[in-house]
This record gives C-alpha cells, sequence and structure tokens, in this order.
C-alpha cells in the first residue's frame, strides 16, 4: 500500500519512479500546458508522462526546462508511436523526442501499442537505447498476456512496466497476477474511465463514508493496489486534492465493494481489435495534428 504522494515504486531493474504522475493525452493547447506543467510542479509532481502522438513533447519540454526543478528530481517517460515502429524508426524517433522535450535522456521509454509484426523490432532497438543509457527503463503499454509472452521469446530485457487501461470496471486482474509472477510493475491509464464511474452509487456511497470525492475514492483503489498511476488534469484544485488521497485509507469492504463493479468495459480500444485499435489511433493522431 502507498502511503504518501512522495512514495515511489522500484522497477525491475532499481529505477525508482513516482506512483502518481501527471499525464498529457490531449493536453496540446500552447496556452494550457506551461500553465498546468509548472502548477503541477508547484503541487509536488515530479513524474510527466507523453507520447509522440500526443503532439505536446515539446510543449511539455519547454515548459520543464522553464522550471527550477533539478532534472534529476524528474521522471519523465515518452512512448514510440505506430508509424514509428521498427529498429530503425525508433533510433530516429527517439532522437525526435529527446529534442522535442529538450532533454539528454528519458526516465522511461514505452511502446504505446503493440503492432503486429513489429514490436519485438522495436523492443531490440529499445533494448540498444537501454544498454547505451539513453533511457534508464524501458516498458510497453497496452500489452495483454500474449503480446508479453510472444515479446520474451526474443527479449533479453523485460519490460519494466506496462501501462494498461485500468479503472474498477476494468481492473485487470488476470494481467495483474501475471505481470506480477514476471514482475513487471502494472501501470494505469484512464484511471478514473474518463468520468464513467463518477455518478456510480456504490463509489457515491464510498466517498460518502470518508469524507471525500468520487475521484478520489477511485484514485486511492489504485494506490491500495500498488499501481502506477498517470493523471490528466491543467486544474490546480484538481491537482491538488490528487495529492490528497494519502490522507484515508480504504478498508476491506470497500475494496470488496469496488471489486465488484468489475464488468469488463472499456473507455479505449482493446489492443486484441486491430482494425478498431488502428482506426481510433489515426482518428486520434488526426486530432493532434
Amino acid at each position: 500500500m502507498v502511503h504518501s504522494f512522495q512514495s515511489r515504486f522500484r522497477l525491475n531493474n532499481g529505477v525508482m519512479i513516482p506512483y502518481l504522475g501527471m499525464g498529457v493525452f490531449q493536453v496540446t493547447d500552447q496556452q494550457h500546458v506551461p500553465g498546468a506543467i509548472q502548477k503541477a510542479l508547484e503541487a509536488g509532481y515530479r513524474s510527466f508522462d507523453t507520447g509522440a502522438v500526443y503532439n505536446n513533447e515539446k510543449l511539455v519540454g519547454e515548459a520543464i526546462g522553464r522550471s527550477d526543478v533539478a532534472r534529476d528530481e524528474l521522471f519523465i517517460s515518452s512512448k514510440i508511436w505506430n508509424g514509428d515502429q521498427g529498429y530503425d524508426k525508433v533510433l530516429k524517433a527517439f532522437e525526435h523526442t529527446l529534442a522535442n522535450l529538450g532533454v539528454d535522456y528519458l526516465d522511461m521509454y514505452l511502446i504505446h501499442w503493440p503492432l503486429a509484426e513489429m514490436y519485438t523490432e522495436t523492443w531490440r532497438a529499445m533494448e540498444r537505447l537501454y544498454e547505451e543509457k539513453m533511457v534508464r527503463a524501458i516498458g510497453v503499454a497496452n500489452f495483454k498476456e500474449h503480446h508479453l509472452a510472444n515479446l520474451f521469446v526474443k527479449a533479453n530485457v523485460k519490460p519494466a512496466i506496462d501501462q494498461v487501461e485500468t479503472h474498477p470496471f476494468l481492473p485487470q486482474n488476470e494481467l495483474r497476477t501475471y505481470l506480477a509472477e514476471q514482475g513487471i510493475a502494472h501501470g494505469a491509464w484512464s484511471p478514473l474511465a474518463k468520468g464513467a464511474l463518477f455518478q456510480n452509487p456504490v463509489i457515491g456511497e464510498i466517498a460518502k463514508k470518508h469524507g471525500v470525492h468520487v475521484d478520489q475514492v477511485i484514485l486511492r483503489w489504485h494506490m491500495e493496489r500498488d499501481t502506477i498511476t498517470m493523471l490528466r488534469s491543467i486544474s490546480a484544485k484538481r491537482m491538488l486534492e490528487n495529492t490528497q488521497i494519502f490522507d484515508f485509507e480504504l478498508d476491506a469492504d470497500d475494496m470488496k465493494r469496488i471489486g465488484q463493479l468489475e464488468n469488463g468495459k472499456r473507455v479505449g480500444p482493446d489492443p486484441d481489435d486491430v482494425a478498431f485499435m488502428m482506426a481510433s489511433m489515426e482518428k486520434e493522431r488526426a486530432m493532434f495534428s
């Protein structure tokens, strides 16, 4: 169980990552990004998670560069996009990401999606970046058990993390067990199910019981499960509230009731539905281009 906002998770290579970080998916307005990053830094956030397809790496890098927080206090991660998968493309894309962010190295680099026939070659390039100490930890996102098992056949380095859609509707219990057996950290994106849980009566009753907000209950659930969680918010008030989830704990009954909300409902693409995944991702890319 995570006890404080300053707590960090030890990845399988010894690198320490904050449990709670700021994700910047769909935060692309050059008027909003600098302010959001500054507010997050002032609130104590030190982990920032972006991706090449988000089209905001440069904005994030400029905002972080203007802060007085030392680089070694920050944990900066990004993701390789589908169109940049493949050995040579990855190395080129990585250099572009470093230039955009204005840093000499990344703390973590992830494969964004398990693109069929490509991700093993992509991983080989990422292993090279890791061996050359250009990135402190490498991992994946949206990989299911069979994707990971296929990767293990050729991998020399195990992923440090698998960042997947996770929330009470989709707790990823079987995948979590598999990740634990393999020594891979569980990371959560869309931890609040894009607000789909905010009107849930069970969450509401638990929030009332503890005198907190419903989103704080959901985030505390993630912390009770030892999950590295990325949040997206540009509100200073919300950022501060997120840091206060360590002021209370969920008891066994709370966790049981939340556990019973599982229904398998996703708010993002299923990594096994390739056609839907690619259509969704291309639509998102068009939105940000």
